[in-house]
Protein backbone atom coordinates (compact mmCIF):
# COMPACT_ATOMS: atom_id res chain seq x y z
CA UNK A 1 0.00 0.00 0.00
CA UNK A 2 2.80 2.36 0.62
CA UNK A 3 4.50 1.79 -2.21
CA UNK A 4 0.98 2.90 -4.38
CA UNK A 5 0.50 6.15 -2.36
CA UNK A 6 3.73 6.74 -3.46
CA UNK A 7 3.61 6.05 -7.07
CA UNK A 8 0.28 8.03 -6.98
CA UNK A 9 2.01 11.18 -5.49
CA UNK A 10 4.84 10.94 -7.79
CA UNK A 11 2.44 10.63 -10.70
CA UNK A 12 0.45 13.52 -9.66
CA UNK A 13 3.83 15.50 -9.20
CA UNK A 14 4.49 14.71 -12.55
CA UNK A 15 1.46 15.18 -14.02
CA UNK A 16 1.12 18.72 -12.40
CA UNK A 17 1.39 22.05 -14.40
CA UNK A 18 4.54 24.71 -14.46
CA UNK A 19 5.35 25.62 -11.14
CA UNK A 20 3.99 28.36 -9.36
CA UNK A 21 7.29 29.50 -8.27
CA UNK A 22 8.52 29.34 -11.82
CA UNK A 23 9.76 32.79 -12.94
CA UNK A 24 8.26 35.35 -15.10
CA UNK A 25 10.01 37.36 -17.12
CA UNK A 26 9.28 41.01 -16.66
CA UNK A 27 9.46 44.26 -17.99
CA UNK A 28 10.74 47.48 -16.02
CA UNK A 29 7.52 49.23 -17.30
CA UNK A 30 5.48 46.21 -14.99
CA UNK A 31 7.33 47.46 -12.19
CA UNK A 32 5.42 50.51 -12.51
CA UNK A 33 1.11 50.91 -11.47
CA UNK A 34 -0.75 51.48 -14.20
CA UNK A 35 -1.96 55.04 -13.28
CA UNK A 36 1.78 56.02 -12.41
CA UNK A 37 2.93 59.27 -14.57
CA UNK A 38 5.56 61.05 -13.86
CA UNK A 39 6.02 64.77 -15.49
CA UNK A 40 7.88 67.57 -15.10
CA UNK A 41 5.52 69.62 -12.88
CA UNK A 42 5.56 66.72 -10.62
CA UNK A 43 9.09 67.02 -10.29
CA UNK A 44 9.49 70.85 -9.72
CA UNK A 45 6.58 70.90 -7.41
CA UNK A 46 5.69 74.68 -6.64
CA UNK A 47 9.30 75.59 -7.39
CA UNK A 48 8.34 78.51 -9.78
CA UNK A 49 11.24 78.43 -12.60
CA UNK A 50 10.77 78.29 -16.34
CA UNK A 51 11.79 74.79 -17.27
CA UNK A 52 13.11 75.61 -20.64
CA UNK A 53 15.85 78.42 -19.05
CA UNK A 54 17.30 75.36 -16.64
CA UNK A 55 20.83 76.29 -18.13
CA UNK A 56 20.40 79.56 -16.41
CA UNK A 57 20.45 77.97 -12.88
CA UNK A 58 23.68 77.86 -11.37
CA UNK A 59 23.73 74.07 -9.97
CA UNK A 60 25.58 75.51 -6.42
CA UNK A 61 22.58 77.94 -5.77
CA UNK A 62 19.85 77.81 -3.19
CA UNK A 63 17.00 77.41 -5.79
CA UNK A 64 19.06 74.75 -7.51
CA UNK A 65 19.70 72.68 -4.15
CA UNK A 66 16.05 73.64 -3.35
CA UNK A 67 14.73 72.04 -6.96
CA UNK A 68 17.12 69.10 -6.51
CA UNK A 69 15.56 67.85 -3.40
CA UNK A 70 12.28 68.12 -4.45
CA UNK A 71 13.20 66.08 -7.62
CA UNK A 72 15.25 63.50 -5.54
CA UNK A 73 11.81 63.84 -2.62
CA UNK A 74 9.51 62.58 -5.71
CA UNK A 75 12.05 60.42 -7.45
CA UNK A 76 12.24 58.29 -4.11
CA UNK A 77 8.56 57.89 -3.57
CA UNK A 78 7.26 56.49 -6.72
CA UNK A 79 4.85 54.39 -5.90
CA UNK A 80 5.38 50.39 -6.30
CA UNK A 81 2.70 47.50 -7.26
CA UNK A 82 2.17 45.78 -4.02
CA UNK A 83 0.78 42.49 -6.16
CA UNK A 84 4.20 41.86 -6.34
CA UNK A 85 5.64 41.15 -3.32
CA UNK A 86 6.69 37.46 -3.35
CA UNK A 87 6.73 36.94 -6.98
CA UNK A 88 9.58 34.91 -8.86
CA UNK A 89 10.85 36.93 -11.52
CA UNK A 90 13.53 37.22 -14.30
CA UNK A 91 14.48 41.19 -15.43
CA UNK A 92 17.27 42.46 -17.79
CA UNK A 93 19.30 45.60 -16.13
CA UNK A 94 22.63 47.04 -15.42
CA UNK A 95 24.50 46.93 -12.27
CA UNK A 96 25.46 49.71 -9.76
CA UNK A 97 27.46 48.33 -7.24
CA UNK A 98 26.66 48.72 -3.15
CA UNK A 99 28.56 45.93 -1.77
CA UNK A 100 31.86 44.36 -3.55
CA UNK A 101 35.10 42.78 -3.48
CA UNK A 102 37.04 43.89 -6.54
CA UNK A 103 35.05 42.68 -9.12
CA UNK A 104 32.76 40.62 -6.95
CA UNK A 105 29.93 42.05 -6.15
CA UNK A 106 27.27 40.97 -3.55
CA UNK A 107 24.64 44.03 -3.28
CA UNK A 108 23.83 46.06 -6.14
CA UNK A 109 20.65 47.99 -7.67
CA UNK A 110 19.27 46.90 -10.74
CA UNK A 111 18.36 49.61 -13.15
CA UNK A 112 16.64 49.63 -16.62
CA UNK A 113 19.68 51.30 -18.29
CA UNK A 114 23.57 52.38 -18.46
CA UNK A 115 24.44 55.14 -16.27
CA UNK A 116 21.10 55.42 -13.86
CA UNK A 117 22.44 56.37 -10.36
CA UNK A 118 25.72 56.84 -11.49
CA UNK A 119 24.28 60.38 -12.99
CA UNK A 120 21.74 62.81 -10.85
CA UNK A 121 18.92 62.50 -10.62
CA UNK A 122 18.45 58.54 -10.55
CA UNK A 123 15.55 56.39 -11.95
CA UNK A 124 12.29 56.19 -9.72
CA UNK A 125 12.21 54.15 -6.85
CA UNK A 126 10.13 51.76 -8.87
CA UNK A 127 13.00 51.70 -11.12
CA UNK A 128 15.26 50.96 -9.39
CA UNK A 129 15.85 47.21 -7.40
CA UNK A 130 18.18 46.45 -4.41
CA UNK A 131 19.84 43.17 -5.43
CA UNK A 132 21.03 40.47 -2.54
CA UNK A 133 22.97 37.80 -4.39
CA UNK A 134 24.78 35.56 -1.41
CA UNK A 135 27.60 33.84 -3.58
CA UNK A 136 28.09 37.00 -5.62
CA UNK A 137 28.64 37.44 -9.11
CA UNK A 138 31.69 38.54 -11.10
CA UNK A 139 31.22 42.13 -13.06
CA UNK A 140 34.19 43.12 -15.16
CA UNK A 141 32.21 45.92 -17.23
CA UNK A 142 29.32 48.12 -15.59
CA UNK A 143 28.19 48.70 -19.21
CA UNK A 144 27.38 44.79 -19.97
CA UNK A 145 23.55 43.86 -19.23
CA UNK A 146 22.74 40.77 -16.99
CA UNK A 147 19.32 38.94 -16.59
CA UNK A 148 18.98 38.82 -12.52
CA UNK A 149 15.99 35.87 -11.63
CA UNK A 150 14.61 36.17 -8.08
CA UNK A 151 12.38 36.61 -5.53
CA UNK A 152 10.84 39.85 -5.53
CA UNK A 153 9.72 42.10 -2.86
CA UNK A 154 8.22 45.13 -1.67
CA UNK A 155 11.01 46.96 0.39
CA UNK A 156 12.34 50.61 0.26
CA UNK A 157 15.87 50.74 0.62
CA UNK A 158 17.81 54.44 0.27
CA UNK A 159 21.41 54.78 -0.30
CA UNK A 160 23.74 57.61 -1.46
CA UNK A 161 23.40 56.42 -4.97
CA UNK A 162 19.34 56.28 -4.64
CA UNK A 163 16.31 54.70 -3.66
CA UNK A 164 14.57 51.47 -4.29
CA UNK A 165 11.21 50.28 -4.12
CA UNK A 166 12.25 46.92 -4.84
CA UNK A 167 14.43 43.79 -3.30
CA UNK A 168 15.17 41.29 -5.42
CA UNK A 169 16.97 37.82 -3.36
CA UNK A 170 18.69 36.81 -6.35
CA UNK A 171 19.15 32.98 -6.85
CA UNK A 172 20.55 33.25 -10.90
CA UNK A 173 22.26 36.34 -12.52
CA UNK A 174 23.32 35.36 -16.39
CA UNK A 175 25.18 37.69 -18.85
CA UNK A 176 22.17 39.46 -21.12
CA UNK A 177 22.67 38.08 -24.74
CA UNK A 178 22.01 40.36 -27.03
CA UNK A 179 21.83 38.47 -29.92
CA UNK A 180 18.80 36.77 -28.92
CA UNK A 181 17.51 40.17 -27.71
CA UNK A 182 17.38 41.26 -31.56
CA UNK A 183 15.96 38.11 -32.56
CA UNK A 184 12.65 38.48 -30.31
CA UNK A 185 13.88 35.42 -28.08
CA UNK A 186 13.88 37.52 -24.81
Amino acid sequence: MPKLILTLLVALLLAAPAHANDPVEFTWDELMPEDYTLSLADLLGDFDYDPYNFDMLDDFSPEAEKMLDQMMSVLASAPVRGELDGKIISIPGFVVPLEAEQTRVHRFFLVPYFGACIHVPPPPSNQIIDVHFEPGTQVENLWDAVWVTGRLNTVTFSHEMGTSGYRLEAFQITPYDWDAAEEGEW
